[in-house]
Formats: C-alpha cells, structure tokens, sequence
C-alpha cells in the first residue's frame, strides 16, 4: 500500500515538470502575424525578411570595372569635362605606339583593339611618330567615346564609338600668316637668321635657289643685309607643317638680289639682280620647294658621295606632278633606283625625267604628246627613297645638266616671258616687303 502511494506521487511530480518546461518555452518564442512560431517560418519556402530598419541596411557592393574602364579619379592624366565626359591627351613620345597611349590611358586590351582598328583603318598606325597626339574622351565608366589622333600638319584622324560608330579624316582650318624680318649677315646666313628670329631652315632654301648662279659660302664676307617674307600656317598657337618662304632680297655692297618664289598657285622662280630678271625656272609641283640640288652630295640611302643627277623637290604623297614643257612621252615605266617616272622627251635631243611616283596619269601613253602644265603623274617614294618627293632631271644629248640653271630647256617653253608681268612680280613682293617690315617695326 505504501510503495504504490509512493509511486503515484512520483508521477505527478514528473508531469508537472514537463509542463512548466513547454510552458517557459513557449513565452520564449515570438510569434509572427497569424500566430506561426518564427521558428516555424524559417523553415517555409519563403525568404526570410530583415528587420532592421530600411537606413541600417547594408548596400550591395559595386560591382568591379570592366576591363580597361577607370574612373577620372582613378587614373592620373584623366579630367571630367562640362559634359561628364572623361579627357586624356598625349604628345606621342619616341619608341612610343597607339597600343602603349592607350594602355596608359588605362584601357584594357579589348578596347584598345576596338580604338586602334578604328583609328588604323584611315592611318598606317606603323607611320605613328614623335610629336603626333593622341586625344581620348571617354564616360564616365571608361569606355571610349571619342578618340581623335592628330597627325602631320594638323590633320585629325577622328574615330566616334557608341550608336553610330564613324571615322573620318579631318583636314586643319589654317590660318596663313605672312611675315618679314630683315637681318644682318654676320659668320653666316644660318647665324643670321637665327639672331633675327627667321627660321633657319631659309638658308637651305636660299642655297639651293642660288646653286649655280652665286655661291652663298664663298661670296659673303660678312656686311651684307638680307631682307625675306615667308608664309606660316598656324592651328591656334602653334605653326604646322614647314615655314615656306617668299621672297628674299639680299644686298651684297652695291649689288641687289631678290627672289621670288612659286606661291601655292604658281610654278616659277624668278631671281633678279640689280631689278634685272636674272633666272626664272619652272617647277614641276606647285607651291614645292627644293630640297637637294644638282651635284655631287652625300647619298641619303647608300652613305657614300655621288653625283646627284636632277634636283629633288619636296612634296606631300599624292601631290600632283605637271609637264614643266611641251613634248612627247618616250618612257612610262619602272627603272632602277627611280622607281615609277615618266620621261618626256623635247626638242634638241633634251628629256625631262620625273621620278619616284606613286602614281602615272593612266590616259598617258608612250608616244603621246603632253604640253607645259600637263598632269602626268603624283608624287610618291618608289626606287631608292627616304621619302616622299619628286626627282626632276634635266638630260641633254644624253647628259645630265643642271635644270634649274641650264638656259637650253627654258626656250623650249610654251609661255613666253612677259616683262611687263615679270616687272609688277618684282613690284609687287617689295611693296609687300615694305608693309611687313613696317607693320612689325
């Protein structure tokens, strides 16, 4: 009797114990609306919900740049501009390429493949060289919008990227400047022009243009004045291209030279002496200048010192070549270390040879006559060649003359001299002279 009341106290003790524990449990554990135990909702298929408030919550993190895509402030060289985009400009510098300005633009591979083929398809990007710039404008994510390469003379390659992908070649809105200076001639011309601020180059000019009528090194003794206008294009601030010289006059004690030079429009050299026309030639290209004259030098291909049978005039690729007298073509064709020329032959067993082009006028036919001022051909850099030009050769009864000073081939010419044309020339460039020195002075 006892051992059983014992035992039935025991268990009403044990379940009395249970349920306090599921009781103390149970106000433990928060219920979400409806009655449903949290623990009960992790379990559903439905998310779980933060509830800590919409400020405290973390932001998802960015996701990382795409190759080659760097914010203004992540890349040194880079700025924002008035309409969001990001600029970069670069002078190229030497054993630099587009593929390493682009790189350091910090673009990725594949963008920089996407820039260079667009810019490549108007530009040999292997004739890249010192002093060419790059422009880049880019979003704000990096990617190109823009990409403009400047080249020689202010000439733009322009490539447009995004909806409508475009490029183009954009040719410089120069402004020409004229300007005069006069100087006085001291150890030599070079040293002159220097100190007078006229650019040195000039005193190339002015030998080749004098070569065979007067020798500038061994005549000037010092004293003499020289007096020149020439011409420069400028692109805002800076000049492009070369200077091109004018007109010159030097004074030699009681002597007067002056010179006149083919303009853009025009063929002929005149040189005058004492008011007098002295010389006048004409030039194969227009607006050309020279660039080697007749004679032995130092060859610029082989190292070596040999005759150099013509003069070479310098000109852009493509320039247009003319007849500089009436004839007949007797050669169109490949020789070597010419390259592509075209002979015409004249009168009096004399032949004007044309050489290194690109290309030949394709009506022209062997047998064909031309006359002065024909197109036959366009400038180039075949046969033996450093670069564009024009090798112009005077050949007569088999011989090489010098063309620029030989009197045979200039009575052959078509124009006859009109002195009353040569004299208003002269007339004209002096007064030209007067005002430049006066409006600079």
């Amino acid at each position: 009797m006892r051992l059983r009341y014992w035992t039935a106290l025991i268990l009403v003790v044990c379940a009395g114990a249970v349920l306090t524990v599921r009781q103390e449990q149970e106000s433990h554990t928060p219920e979400e609306p409806g009655g449903t135990p949290a623990a009960q909702v992790q379990n559903s298929e439905e998310p779980l919900q933060s509830t800590a408030p919409d400020h405290e919550q973390e932001e998802p993190a960015a996701p990382p740049p795409a190759e080659g895509k760097l914010k203004a402030a992540e890349k040194p060289g880079l700025r924002p501009s008035d309409d969001d985009a990001v600029k970069w400009s670069r002078i190229v510098s030497p054993g630099e390429s587009l593929d390493m300005l682009l790189a350091k633009a910090g673009l990725g591979a594949a963008i920089r493949a996407q820039v260079s083929d667009a810019l490549g398809a108007e530009f040999d990007l292997r004739k890249l060289k010192p002093g060419h710039r790059l422009d880049l404008e880019l979003e704000q994510d990096g990617s190109p919008r823009m990409a403009t390469l400047e080249i020689d003379n202010g000439v733009n390659i322009q490539a447009a990227f995004g909806t409508a992908p475009s490029v183009k070649v954009l040719p410089p809105e120069l402004e020409t400047v004229r300007q005069a200076a006069e100087t006085e001639i001291g150890t030599s011309i070079y040293a002159a022009l220097d100190s007078a601020g006229i650019p040195t180059r000039f005193a190339t000019d002015l030998e080749l243009i004098f070569a065979g009528t007067l020798d500038l090194q061994r005549e000037l003794a010092g004293g003499e004045r020289l007096r020149i206008v020439w011409r420069e294009n400028r692109l805002d601030d800076r000049v492009i291209g070369d200077p091109m010289i004018d007109f010159a006059e030097l004074e030699m004690g009681e002597t007067r030279y002056e010179i006149v030079w083919p303009d853009d429009e025009s063929v002929r050299n005149s040189i005058f002496k004492d008011g007098q026309p002295l010389l006048a030639f004409d030039q194969p290209i227009r607006g050309a200048r020279l660039s080697s004259p007749f004679g032995l030098r130092k060859h610029p291909v082989h190292g070596s010192v040999r005759m150099h049978h013509g003069v070479d005039f310098s000109a852009e690729h493509g320039a247009t070549v003319q007849a500089t007298q009436s004839g007949r073509v007797s050669f169109i064709g490949r020789r070597s270390g010419y390259g592509m020329m075209i002979e015409i032959e004249h009168a009096q067993d004399i032949q004007t040879v044309y050489a290194h082009l690109s290309a030949v006028n394709e009506a022209l036919e062997v047998g064909q006559r031309v006359a002065a001022g024909d197109d036959i051909g366009n400038v180039g850099s075949t046969g033996t060649s450093t670069a564009p030009h024009l090798h112009y050769e005077v050949v007569v009864k088999g011989r090489a003359v010098p063309p620029l000073t030989d009197t045979r081939l200039p009575g052959l010419s078509d124009r006859k001299p009109n002195h009353r044309n040569t004299s208003v020339l002269i007339e004209t460039a002096r007064d030209q002279l007067a005002q430049l020195l006066a409006t600079d002075g």
